[in-house]
């Protein structure tokens, strides 16, 4: 996975020309691009449909997106239960040995509490042990992706981030029961590959518990 201050030109899949225009824009780096409108940049000389697909995968990486974000190629990715340990060259998020509690009581006092919350409510759900996977994600389970391009890569099954801004859900969207589960949730908005709340508050956590064992039964790709 490259890393938010990563250069757009050194996003695999990026052209020069691409990285010209948007540095144009005063776009150069891959975090630069979330919360950029992809229909505006779409227009600019060089910047193609590939090119912006890529990068917002590398953004959907990191639980980001660009607004309006370029439609996803037809070809389905192949995601299966299980990791191969078959991970891109540039894959750099991994599982890590770190205590995702000890992470989790280091955080301010909210999103601490929040994160215990959390921990408690996917390991009920799962049955599974929390894993911190890069500096910031708490995954459960894994799951191995192999995309159309055949990039491919192990990541987890289900998971949260505690982020500052925003707590992140992932693994829990374009499930069979999704669209109905997150509708008794509360509210909360839709990322790209994930779901994203403000605080715990303003969702009802048993509709969340129900959504996140959901995900955890239903095998990868089966929607």
């Amino acid at each position: 996975m490259s890393d938010l201050s990563t250069p757009i030109g050194e996003i695999p899949g990026v052209g020069r020309p691409a990285a010209r225009a948007l540095a144009d824009q005063g776009l150069s780096t891959l975090g630069s691009l979330a919360g950029a409108d992809w229909e505006q940049l779409a227009d600019l000389h060089g910047v193609g449909p590939a090119a912006g697909r890529r990068l917002q995968a590398a953004l959907a990486e990191h639980g980001e997106m660009m607004v309006h974000p370029p439609a996803p190629q037809r070809r389905a990715a192949t995601v299966t239960r299980g990791s191969t340990g078959k991970n891109a060259a540039d894959l750099k998020t991994h599982a890590t040995a770190v205590d995702p509690a000890d992470y989790v009581a280091g955080l301010d006092a909210r999103r601490s509490r929040e994160g215990h919350v959390l921990l408690e409510l996917f390991g009920q759900a799962t049955g599974a042990p929390a894993t911190m996977w890069g500096p910031s994600m708490i995954g459960y389970g894994q799951t191995h992706y192999v995309y159309a391009s055949g990039r491919e890569g192990d990541t987890f099954h289900v998971g949260f981030s505690p982020r500052k801004a925003d707590l992140a859900l992932y693994g829990l969207v374009n499930l069979p029961r999704s669209d109905e589960l997150l509708e008794r949730m509360g509210r909360y908005r839709r990322g790209a590959g994930c779901v994203w709340v403000k605080k715990l508050e303003d969702i009802d956590l048993g509709a969340l518990t129900e959504l996140v064992t959901h995900a955890w039964r239903t095998e990868p790709g089966s929607c």
